[in-house]
Parts: structure tokens; C-alpha cells; sequence
């Protein structure tokens, strides 16, 4: 459209010339194309700076006002511009003037009315739909990662494996079979009562993890290797309940191990107050059917609760997960 109305507007200032000198046409064309896009780039500028300082829903009709008031007085600007650089060139035959920039004051001016209003009209649409979607995947993946911890509770191969390891252990060692259940009751307690918090503390999910490690050291042997190194300062902290669990089953799904080569596995907190597991790649050569759901309903549910990420970081030989630890009272979703 703008290079159809060039010519429109240079007949406006120029006058008939425009088309009957070609001198005029040529300087007349090129200073109007100079000036247009120096107006893009300035009102682009302005309308993205608005945006961006004023990015809610909820600020409308704060943004609106703001976006008008910044265009119009750069529009005013603009237009003292464009009379002022024709007035430079003589053979324009255009002089500056009160008269030849009202006009294309007023006309930039109901521009700027209708064009910051359609946008703003726009934006707050996309704004909203977007919250919309985002609210209702959020939802998505909490129901998710709820039938995810019923699954854990009712696990039938976690449950069957461990009473096998539990029905060798009778006929070796008493003790260490009377100890074994005795872990089992408290990791299948910890999973019964998981789905009726959103939160724990970081003693109470390394304290699971401890038992529900110790079952599968018991069936794996020396293949795996489990430790945490966990600052005391952090133990007091928060995250979603079974977290560890999830990642810890996904070492196992993705990778092998054998006592000459075991998967370890290394829980441990950061300074900064995050919580990382790490382990080992040993990757299966049979393909297994791994879905990623566990990890991207953890990194979703962490956006309920945290304006921190969960970060990924996987080398050749390493792959680890680090989560940011929450303070005792729950942060409020953003």
C-alpha cells in the first residue's frame, strides 16, 4: 500500500511537477521513501517499548493511553520532520510552514487514533488466548502428574519385583528380609500419601528416596549406585512429592548397568539453592518405550510454583536435572 500513496502524497507537496520534472520525481521519490522508513523504524520502536513495559491483560487501557500519547508526539515530530527535509531542497518548491504541516498532522493524528486502538484491541485478544492456553495445559499436566503419582502407587512391576527380592531375601537372611519390608511399607506409605500434598520437604522426599533406593540396591546389587550429598540449610525447603522418584526411574529406564559398569546416580544441592541429579550415560541398545511426559510434567509443574526452571543439562557421558528448591510457604503461581 505505502508505495501506491508516495506518488499521492508527493503530488500534494510537490504539485503537478512531480510527474513533469523528472529531476523532481526522482529527488521526490527518494526522499519519501527515506522518510517512511525513519517513521517505521521510530513508531515501531515506540509501539514495541509500550508493549513491552506494559505487557498485561490487565493494563489495557493503561497501555492504550500511554501507546497514544507516545505516538502522537512522535508523530508531531515526524511531521515537523518530513516539511522541514522537503523545505531543504529548492527544486521541491516546498516550504516550511504552519500550512503544509497541519494536514499532515491531522491525518498522522486519526492514523495513530485508529492504529494504536486496533493493536492494542489485537494484542489483548492474543494476550488473553494465550493465558487461556497456557492455563488450561498447566491444568493438563496437573492432572497428569496426578495420574502419574496413581500410577507409582499401584505400580505392579515395582510391586512384583520387590516381592520377588523379598521372597529370595527370606531364605538367605531373616534380618535383612525383615528390614526390607519394613523399607517397602514406608516407601508404598510415602506413596499413598503423596497425592494429598503438593509440597514437602527436601528431609522428608530424601528420607522416601533413601528406602526406596535401598529396595532397588537390594535387587540390583552393586549395577547401582545411589548417594546424596544434600547442605542442611536446604532440608527445610520444598518441592512437589515423588520428584526424585521420577527422575530416579528415568536413569533406569534410559540407561544399563552391570557391576562392572553401574549406573550412578548423585543427588546433590547447589549453593544457589537448587537441587541436581546427575548420572552416569550408559544408554540401553534396545530401544525401550520411554515417554519424556514425566520430565515435561515435572518442568510444568514447577511453572505453577516457581518463576525458576527446570533446567536440563546432557553431555555424552553425563545427563542431569537441576530443580530449584522453594521456600517453606508455597510461592504463589505467576
Amino acid at each position: 500500500m505505502m508505495p501506491i500513496l508516495f506518488p499521492i502524497g508527493n503530488y500534494y507537496f510537490v504539485g503537478p511537477r512531480y510527474f513533469s520534472d523528472w529531476r523532481v520525481f526522482v529527488l521526490g521519490t527518494a526522499v519519501v521513501c527515506v522518510l517512511y522508513w525513519v517513521s517505521v523504524i521510530a513508531l515501531t520502536l515506540a509501539v514495541r517499548g509500550v508493549i513491552n513495559r506494559y505487557p498485561d491483560v490487565q493494563r489495557a487501557t493503561l497501555r492504550t493511553l500511554i501507546m497514544l500519547t507516545t505516538v502522537g508526539l512522535l508523530t508531531v515530530a515526524l511531521a515537523v520532520l518530513d516539511v522541514f527535509t522537503y523545505s531543504l531542497f529548492p527544486i521541491l518548491g516546498v516550504s516550511f510552514t504552519w500550512e503544509a504541516i497541519r494536514p499532515i498532522l491531522i491525518l498522522g493524528l486519526i492514523f495513530d487514533l485508529c492504529f494504536c486502538v486496533a493493536l492494542n484491541v489485537f494484542y489483548t485478544y492474543n494476550q488473553w488466548h494465550r493465558d487461556q492456553t497456557e492455563n488450561e495445559l498447566l491444568r493438563q499436566a496437573t492432572l497428569q502428574h496426578q495420574l502419574d503419582t496413581l500410577k507409582m502407587k499401584i505400580n505392579p512391576h515395582f510391586l512384583f519385583n520387590s516381592l520377588t527380592s523379598l521372597s529370595s531375601l527370606i531364605g538367605e537372611d531373616q534380618q535383612l528380609a525383615e528390614a526390607f519390608v519394613d523399607r517397602l511399607s514406608k516407601v508404598y506409605r510415602y506413596l499413598l500419601q503423596a497425592n494429598t500434598r503438593e509440597l514437602v520437604s527436601l528431609q522428608t522426599e530424601l528420607d522416601f528416596i533413601a528406602n526406596y533406593a535401598s529396595l532397588l540396591q537390594t535387587r540390583y546389587g552393586s549395577s547401582l549406585q545411589v548417594d546424596q550429598s544434600a547442605d542442611a540449610v536446604f532440608l527445610d525447603h520444598v518441592l512437589p512429592p515423588l520428584t526424585l522418584q521420577s527422575l530416579i526411574d528415568n536413569a533406569l529406564k534410559h540407561n544399563s548397568m552391570s557391576a562392572a559398569k553401574p549406573l550412578s546416580i548423585a543427588i546433590e544441592t547447589t549453593p544457589d539453592g537448587r537441587l541436581v541429579v546427575r548420572n552416569n550415560v550408559q544408554r540401553k541398545v534396545t530401544k525401550m518405550d520411554v515417554s519424556p511426559s514425566k520430565l515435561a510434567d515435572l518442568m510444568a509443574k514447577y511453572r505453577q510454583l516457581s518463576r525458576e526452571e527446570v533446567q536440563v543439562d546432557e553431555t555424552a557421558t553425563h545427563f542431569g536435572v537441576s530443580i530449584p528448591l522453594l521456600v517453606s510457604q508455597p510461592i504463589q503461581p505467576k
